[in-house]
């Protein structure tokens, strides 16, 4: 298998379970519409590319494995205050209030989720296993298998923010209202879940 399509087929794996970043897709694809969800699964692509470019050139992998915990507990933090701005938002808006656009824009969705992915050690995990899965590419593969990881970890969320887009004319504004309440209840479990587990 050539090095582009083995880095494709990496990088969809990779972002295909659907874990806080999933959520956080979703999420923002229904109530903020279809660039914030195109936007947090850029910033996924992006770190998920960056974790791909370190394993594949053999740089600073020791070093990130040791830093595992002090990541994982970041990563939680993190993961819960997303958790608890949503439920702040949720708790504050009006039941016949409109949804009005997000703080930050496209900028901040990119940021916050190459944040979040970046700081989730399961990631590097998830390369070093698979790429080892897939075996070593050729003397020019680092960066072709580094442009497939980003092609493959955004063709993912390509599908998945077109697959939520599909459902989200057929809920109602106080569907979407309580997504608030339910993504963020989720996020705040899913964090605390990664800091003590």
């Amino acid at each position: 298998m050539s090095a582009l399509l083995s880095g494709i087929a990496v990088g969809f794996a990779v972002a295909m379970p659907v874990g806080p970043i999933g959520v956080l897709c979703i999420k923002r694809s229904l109530k903020d519409g279809a660039r914030y969800g195109l936007a947090t699964g850029l910033g996924a692509a992006t770190a998920d590319a960056s974790y791909g470019l370190l394993v594949a050139l053999g740089l600073g992998f020791s070093g990130l494995l040791a830093q595992a915990q002090a990541m994982q507990l970041a990563g939680g933090l993190l993961i819960i205050a997303l958790g608890l701005l949503s439920l702040r938002s949720f708790f504050k808006r009006k039941p016949t209030a409109e949804i009005s656009a997000p703080k930050g824009g496209l900028a901040a969705a990119w940021f916050s989720t190459f944040l979040l992915t970046l700081a989730n050690p399961m990631t590097i995990l998830a390369f070093v296993g698979l790429i080892a899965a897939l075996g070593s590419a050729s003397t020019a593969g680092p960066y072709m298998l580094v442009a497939g990881v980003f092609i493959g970890s955004l063709l993912w969320w390509l599908m998945l923010v077109g697959g939520v887009l599909m459902v989200k004319s057929r809920l109602p504004m106080a569907a979407l209202r309580w997504l608030d309440f339910i993504s963020g209840t989720v996020l705040v479990v899913w964090g605390a879940a990664i800091i003590f587990n």
